[in-house]
């Protein structure tokens, strides 16, 4: 998950700008024997690695990676706006239920998937049966944030958060804004039975004090104005890794997060030549090795899909976690709805 502003995103493109000097670029085009595409890559994403990412493989290959990085729910919205005159060749993002409504508008390349890695079998899941979009990593959306120090008895269930001594103490994000707050809705949903049980579920949660970030819960948390944070488990485990003291529960069940990719059907040739290039580059050992170190205290902690490629410290794994997959399919298309009755009802 990215939350950037305009001033953050121009310093971000200004340091992949000149990690990918051009110099740099196509001594190490030279060294493979290759000619570099004079057809630039335009990539939308709000991965926390996607400027790291960039600029190693513009390093690799020579060709230049232009990096638009934006929170997810700008970052789609973009997408539909530009829709008559697309502007990316590749798209990458938080879950999966996006995409699926994206391929079927027919705008995503189909039966495409990288061959420069092997995906584990929960990797293999998550591949749609048209192959319109890629997966490169797992995470946890609705995982259970809290703070060791002053929480010792967790809510361990999704029911156990309308319990009174909740009241007032839990935040989630807006899922308009906030890329992995969706596919958590969804997952909640289906296993509660559909949408107006989710619905009924999360009015219940409000009238026990639920509160809604319109920036990021999980900095609440950290700053003590709350005590459960409902969000993307990558958060917490990277406050692990700097020593906070926190506290994660994986609930049954987890809502999966997929990290995907898409590349624009619609574009030139040479576009998608180039595209399929940098998901090739992202499915190799170098690029898995970005994603690895790329964001570290944030998007670097997910759950590996691609044989070979190691999890960071405090990453659960995956056996230990009890996920529900809900259909993107069947819930992509009912993001826009869901959304809209969520800042109605519980967001306002």
């Amino acid at each position: 998950m990215r939350l950037i502003g305009a001033g953050a995103l121009a310093l971000t493109l200004s340091v992949a700008a000149s990690a990918c000097s051009s110099g740099g670029a196509s001594a190490s085009a030279a060294s493979t024997g290759s000619k570099a595409s004079s057809t630039p890559l335009y990539l939308l994403s709000s991965e926390g690695y996607d400027a790291a990412e960039c600029a190693a493989f513009q390093k690799a290959t020579g060709i230049v990676c232009k990096l638009s990085d934006n929170s997810t729910g700008p970052t789609l919205a973009r997408i539909q706006a530009t829709r008559a005159n697309p502007q990316w060749g590749v798209v990458w993002t938080d879950g999966s239920a996006p995409y699926a409504a994206l391929d079927r508008e027919g705008m995503l390349l189909r039966h495409f998937e990288p061959t420069t890695g092997k995906l584990t079998p929960a990797g293999q899941r998550l591949v749609p049966a048209d192959g319109s979009y890629i997966p490169t990593g797992l995470t946890v959306s609705g995982a259970f944030m809290y703070n060791a120090a002053t929480v010792k008895n967790p809510p361990r269930t999704w029911a156990d958060l309308l319990s009174p001594q909740w009241r007032g103490k839990i935040e989630m994000n807006n899922p308009a804004v906030d890329g992995p707050t969706y596919p958590m809705l969804a997952g909640l949903f289906a296993s509660l039975g559909g949408v107006a049980k989710g619905e009924a579920f999360l009015t219940r949660l409000k009238a026990n004090g639920l509160k809604v970030s319109s920036n990021n819960a999980f900095t609440d948390l950290l700053a003590g104005k709350i005590s459960i944070a409902l969000g993307q488990n990558s958060d917490g485990v990277g406050a692990l890794d700097q020593g906070k003291k926190l506290g994660i529960i994986y609930p049954t069940p987890s809502p999966a997060l997929p990290s995907t990719m898409a590349i624009d059907g619609r574009a030139a040739p040479a576009e998608i030549a180039v595209a399929k290039k940098f998901a090739d580059f992202v499915y190799s050992p170098a690029g898995q090795a970005v994603m690895h170190r790329g964001d570290p205290f944030g998007d670097s902690n997910f759950i590996p899909i691609i044989v070979g490629t190691p999890a960071r410290p405090h990453v659960p794994p995956l056996n230990s976690i009890q996920f529900i997959f809900p259909n993107p399919y069947v819930w992509g298309p009912r993001e826009p709805a869901i959304n809209s009755w969520f800042n109605a009802n519980i967001g306002g």
